[in-house]
C-alpha cells in the first residue's frame, strides 16, 4: 500500500490537519468524560444518592463512573466496524454528536431529593450512552493521525491524540476551579455544578466545523479502491490478531493510574467519610498541574518512542508510575498538599506519559488497515472496563475507617502496571515497520540507517 510522499505539500497539510482534529476533537470529547468523572467523586455522592450512608454514596457514585466504561465494548463494536467500513471520519463525528448531546442532558437532571430513584437511573443511561461514544474516539483518532503521518513521525503525530485528552482533563477541572471556589456551596451543589455540562453544547458545534475539514486517510481509500475493506473486520481482526488484542488489553489496564490520581485520590482526599479533609477546589490542582506538565511531556515522549521504539518507554513508565502510586497516596494520606503535588507531577505528569504518549501509534500499528479502528477499539475497551471498575473496588477494600490504605491500594495498582508492563514487553516492535506492513507479524523492519535517513528527510519536509 502506497502513501503519499511527506514531501507533498498536500499530504503535509493533511498531516497537520488530522492532527489537529485528533487534538481538538480529543479535548473536546474527553472535556465532556471528564467532568462527569470530577462530579461523580465530588458532587454526585450529595445530590443523586440518599444520604443516609455515606460509603453506600461514594462508592454507587463511583459505581455509575465505571458504568461509562461497561458501555465502552459495546460502543467499540459498532463504531469500531464503523470506522473499518465507512471511514475514520465519519466515526468520530459520530462520537462527538453523540458524546456532545448526552453530556448536555447530565446538566439537566433532576436530584435525588426531586425525583428519587429515577435520578441515579436516568443519571446510568446518559453514563452509559457516554460510554458508548468515547469508545470510538480514541483508536479513530489515533488511526486518522497515523494514518496521514510520514514514515518515521507516526509516535509523534500520533501522540497529540492523547495530548488532546490531557488538555480536555485540565479544561474539565479548570471549569470546576472558579465554581467551586467562588460560589456559595449550597449554590454551587443546587446548580453551579451543572455550568460545565451545559457548556458541552459548544463541543457539538466546535467539534464538527473541526472534523469536517479533514480527508479520509489515504490508507483507507486505497483499501476501499482495491475492494479490500471487510464486511465482519470485528471477526476478522479476532481471526487474524487476536494474540495483539490480548496485548491491547492488558497494556489498557495502565488506567489504573489515572483512576487512581482523579477518581479514588479525589474520593480518598475530599470525601468526608474519609476525614482527610482536602478542600475540594484544593485538591482540583492536583490532577490540573499533572496534566498540565503532561501536555508539555507528550509530543518529547512521542519523538522519542520514533527513534527507540515503543516498548521501552510503556514498560519503564508502567512500572516506574505503580511504585510512585504509593507516595502519593500516602502524601494524601497525611494531608501534604505540597507532597501530593510532587507525586501527582512525577507520577501522572512525567513518568504515565511513557505509556499514555506511546499507545496512540504502538496499539493501531497492531493491526493492518483493514480492521485497525475494530481490534484497537474493542481491545483497548475491554482492558480499560477492567480498570473503570477499579474505584468502586479501592472503596470496598480500603474504605472510609481503614487503615493502611495507601499500602493497600499501592500495591493493587503495582500489580495491575507490572501486567500491563509483560504485554508490552511480550509484543513485536512496530516503529521501524512501513504502513503497507502493520499488522503483518513477518514484516521485516527497516534497516536502522535507512530508518534514521527517512526519518531526517520527514523533519526537514515538515519544517520546509
Amino acid at each position: 500500500m502506497a502513501s503519499t510522499s511527506s514531501h507533498d505539500p498536500h499530504a503535509r497539510n493533511q498531516t497537520r490537519k488530522a492532527t489537529a482534529s485528533g487534538w481538538i476533537g480529543s479535548a473536546l470529547e474527553y472535556y465532556d468524560f471528564f467532568i462527569y468523572a470530577t462530579a461523580a467523586s465530588l458532587i454526585f455522592p450529595q445530590i443523586f444518592f440518599p444520604k443516609t450512608d455515606p460509603k453506600v454514596a461514594i462508592i454507587a457514585s463511583l459505581a455509575t463512573y465505571g458504568v461509562g466504561y461497561v458501555a465502552r465494548p459495546i460502543g467499540a463494536f459498532f463504531l469500531g466496524h464503523w470506522g473499518d467500513t465507512h471511514g475514520r471520519k465519519m466515526v468520530l463525528i459520530v462520537c462527538m454528536f453523540l458524546m456532545g448531546f448526552s453530556t448536555v442532558a447530565v446538566g439537566l437532571l433532576p436530584t435525588y431529593d426531586q425525583v428519587g430513584l429515577w435520578a441515579p437511573a436516568l443519571l446510568v443511561a446518559l453514563r452509559l450512552i457516554q460510554g458508548f461514544a468515547v469508545a470510538g474516539e480514541i483508536s479513530g483518532a489515533s488511526s486518522m493521525i497515523l494514518e496521514h503521518a510520514p514514515f518515521g513521525r507516526r509516535g509523534f503525530f500520533a501522540s497529540f491524540t492523547l495530548q488532546g485528552v490531557q488538555a480536555g482533563q485540565i479544561l474539565a477541572a479548570a471549569v470546576f476551579l472558579p465554581l467551586a471556589h467562588f460560589m456559595d456551596k449550597d449554590a454551587f451543589n443546587s446548580w453551579g455544578w451543572r455550568i460545565p455540562f451545559l457548556l458541552s453544547f459548544i463541543v457539538i458545534v466546535a467539534g464538527y466545523i473541526i472534523r469536517k475539514e479533514v480527508d479520509e486517510t489515504p490508507a483507507f481509500a486505497e483499501e476501499g479502491e482495491h475492494g479490500e475493506l471487510p464486511k465482519a473486520p470485528i471477526v476478522q481482526a479476532v481471526k487474524e490478531s487476536w494474540r495483539d488484542m490480548l496485548r491491547v488489553m492488558c497494556c489498557s489496564l495502565m488506567n489504573v493510574i489515572p483512576v487512581v490520581t482523579t477518581i479514588f485520590g479525589a474520593a480518598y482526599a475530599v470525601q468526608p467519610g474519609y476525614g482527610i479533609g482536602f478542600a475540594a477546589d484544593v485538591y482540583l490542582w492536583i490532577p490540573v498541574m499533572g496534566n498540565i506538565v503532561a501536555v508539555l511531556v507528550i509530543p518529547f515522549v512521542g519523538n522519542l518512542a520514533d527513534k527507540i521504539g515503543r516498548r521501552i518507554p510503556i514498560m519503564v513508565g508502567a512500572i516506574v508510575s505503580g511504585l510512585l502510586s504509593f507516595g502519593y497516596l500516602y502524601a494524601i494520606s497525611i494531608h501534604s498538599v505540597p507532597m501530593a503535588i510532587i507525586f501527582s507531577l512525577l507520577m501522572w505528569g512525567v513518568v504515565y506519559q511513557g505509556y499514555n504518549a506511546v499507545f496512540p501509534s504502538f496499539y493501531p500499528e497492531m493491526f493492518p488497515t483493514r480492521t485497525r479502528v475494530s481490534g484497537m477499539a474493542i481491545s483497548q475497551n475491554l482492558g480499560t472496563l477492567v480498570s473503570a471498575l477499579l474505584p468502586a473496588l479501592f472503596v470496598s477494600v480500603a474504605p472510609p475507617g481503614a487503615t493502611g490504605i495507601p499500602m493497600t491500594i499501592g500495591a493493587i495498582t503495582l500489580a495491575i502496571c507490572a501486567v500491563a508492563a509483560i504485554a508490552a514487553w511480550t509484543a513485536r516492535e512496530t516503529y521501524r515497520v512501513r504502513m503497507n506492513d502493520l499488522g503483518n507479524a513477518d514484516a521485516v523492519p527497516v534497516p536502522k540507517a535507512e530508518y534514521d535517513r527517512l526519518r531526517a528527510q520527514a523533519i526537514a519536509s515538515a519544517k520546509a
